[in-house]
């Protein structure tokens, strides 16, 4: 068991690093970013903070929205609040803005395709969901709609409000939506780690599978 253990920690961390700098690549690519970015950087615009530092408090804000949906945080939880932000800054400082059409859609198809990577190897790790996915997967307890239809509002909701900010949205954001899940189901298929047997100490946290997935 600790062999396993130490495989999920690395999933989860290794998965989350790279989901940062993925983001950060569409950063660069300049054609489009995913929906929650486009609001981080909107708001980046407005006050001054870098992108990272703002999905890093927006995913805290988030997070205490899960108190009155009864959301119980885990390991995976409080690390994609400030591992993803910190890794997007820090690829951010060592990528150089795109020069050419043609590097800005090599920047954007290995993001997308890494961003799919990335989240098949977090969420594999079962050690719970990031904030986000949370707060929607609570809502829809709460709620009883569907984790489409509250998916779509909430990140319909963040887009227009990013880009009335300034955030960037063009055909990456749509090329993102339309790909992220195929690509995470796969990785996960991929990354998956099997369940604990039920006699284990190991407990894996459960994740949300269909609030990433289910598009």
């Amino acid at each position: 068991m600790p062999d396993r253990l130490a495989r999920r920690l690395v999933q989860l961390y290794a998965g989350l690093v790279l989901y940062g700098a993925s983001s950060a690549l569409l950063v660069r690519a300049d054609l489009g970013l995913e929906p929650w970015n486009v609001l981080h950087q909107g708001l980046a615009e407005h006050t001054g903070l870098s992108i990272g530092t703002v999905a890093i408090i927006v995913g805290a804000v988030v997070l205490l929205l899960w108190i009155p949906l009864r959301q119980r945080p885990g390991l995976g939880t409080v690390s994609n609040v400030f591992v993803i932000g910190l890794a997007m800054d820090g690829t951010l400082a060592l990528v150089p803005d795109a020069d050419g059409h043609a590097l800005r859609v090599l920047l954007l198809v290995a993001g997308v395709v890494l961003n799919g990577a990335a989240t098949g190897l977090y969420i594999a790790a079962r050690f719970g969901p990031g904030p986000r996915d949370g707060l929607m997967t609570g809502l829809h307890r709460r709620t009883g709609r569907s984790i489409r239809l509250i998916r779509t509002g909430v990140e319909v909701a963040v887009v227009v409000t990013g880009f009335a900010l300034g955030g960037t949205i063009g055909v990456g954001t749509l090329l993102y939506a339309l790909s992220i899940g195929p690509l995470a189901q796969f990785f996960l298929r991929v990354f998956d780690v099997p369940e604990a047997p039920r006699h284990s100490t190991v407990v894996a946290g459960n994740t949300p599978h269909g609030a990433i997935l289910r598009r």
